[in-house]
């Protein structure tokens, strides 16, 4: 058995089987449709404004520190990448919302041996977006200011230089949170009911995230990606929740 540290890789890696197996497919297709539209569009935009949001992050410093530049260049590129990467996920999520609830719905069906072939249903994923939509906002509502303070802090010249790695340790927190929240919600698990069970697996969500994080860095590759990271968090709640956590046909009724 892996060391709990260890245990994020192994869940994205079969999440990634089971997104790729016959049965599962359709439930991939469209959302990744959707963020391939969404992706080509943000990396247009970020080419063309790459350059400007750089300099616009970077300190101004005095001449005789002029060297320091070179030093600190490479920082602020990953502050920008970083905040793209991080706007990219935050939106195609929020499109992809009820899609990626139900498709973390049909995995765990076929990880419990429910149904093996679960057939799509527009009228289930219909039904599905008012309560999965309401929890991205409730997503945001814990995002949106912890993101403000960092945005804050990247134009504070000196603590700015910390403002990178910050960024890197709330996404990787915030990659658990988004993926692993679709089966919590699933079993109407209640927001601070789902931070608490997190928090007490502190080290296996922070690997499943970290994981995520790096995979969602990696362009074209991300896309695949994001459904795989369902299935992966899935994966995570039926195993680490175990006998706590009934199968989602009963956890509704």
């Amino acid at each position: 058995m892996p060391a709990p540290a260890l245990t994020g890789p192994q869940y994205l890696r079969e999440g990634l089987k089971l997104v790729l197996s016959p049965g599962l497919r359709l439930f991939v297709l469209l959302p990744l449709s959707i963020n391939v539209v969404l992706f080509c569009g943000l990396i247009y935009l970020a080419v063309h404004q790459f350059e400007l949001w750089v300099d616009t992050f970077m300190p101004t410093l005095p001449h005789w520190l002029s060297f320091l530049s070179y030093i600190l260049w490479p920082l602020f590129v990953a502050l920008v990448l970083l905040m793209v990467f991080f706007t990219f996920t935050v939106v195609a999520n929020i499109i992809a919302a009820p899609f990626n609830g139900f498709l973390s719905e049909k995995v765990e069906a076929v990880v419990r041996g429910v149904d093996e072939s679960p057939d799509f249903s527009w009228a289930e994923l219909v039904a599905m977006v008012p309560r999965t939509l309401a929890r991205e906002a409730r997503k945001l509502g814990y995002m949106l200011p912890r993101m403000l303070g960092l945005f804050i802090l990247s134009f504070i010249p000196v603590a700015n230089i910390i403002a990178a790695p910050l960024w890197l340790l709330f996404g990787v927190w915030m990659m658990a949170i988004q993926y692993i929240d679709y089966p919590a919600d699933n079993h109407k698990l209640g927001w601070n009911e789902m931070l608490g069970w997190l928090k007490s697996k502190r080290w296996q969500s922070l690997s499943f995230g970290g994981i995520v994080y790096v995979a969602l860095l990696i362009p074209v590759v991300n896309l695949l990606m994001m459904p795989a990271a369902v299935a992966g968090a899935t994966l995570f709640w039926v195993r680490e929740r175990g006998a706590d956590a009934l199968p989602v046909t009963h956890a509704r009724g």
